[in-house]
């Protein structure tokens, strides 16, 4: 199944420096992982925001569920996932 997932980031001001690099150090390193095994495999930022757009290719809700939680970041984001299907007009699903 196919999901179209904007997330916004929104770390605390007051989040130790530390604290801070380590958790986006380990957010790349979980992202990059998922999209080498191919289960994320677009992501694009959106300009002028600390947010992104990406496209999950994964098994179910359940799975994409399971992928979020994970993300590091997780608790500093605001999540909105909208499920995706094949359109009868697209020539390359055809």
């Amino acid at each position: 199944m196919l999901f179209h997932v904007r997330m916004d980031v929104k770390i605390p001001n007051d989040l130790d420096p530390e604290v801070k690099a380590e958790t986006v150090a380990r957010e790349k390193a979980y992202s990059q992982d998922l999209q080498r095994s191919g289960k994320w495999p677009h992501i694009w930022r959106i300009v002028g925001e600390y947010s992104n757009y990406s496209i999950f290719d994964v098994a179910d809700n359940g799975e994409l569920h399971g992928i979020l939680s994970g993300l590091p970041l997780f608790p500093y984001m605001d999540i909105t996932v909208t499920p995706l299907a094949t359109h009868p007009s697209d020539i390359a699903a055809g």
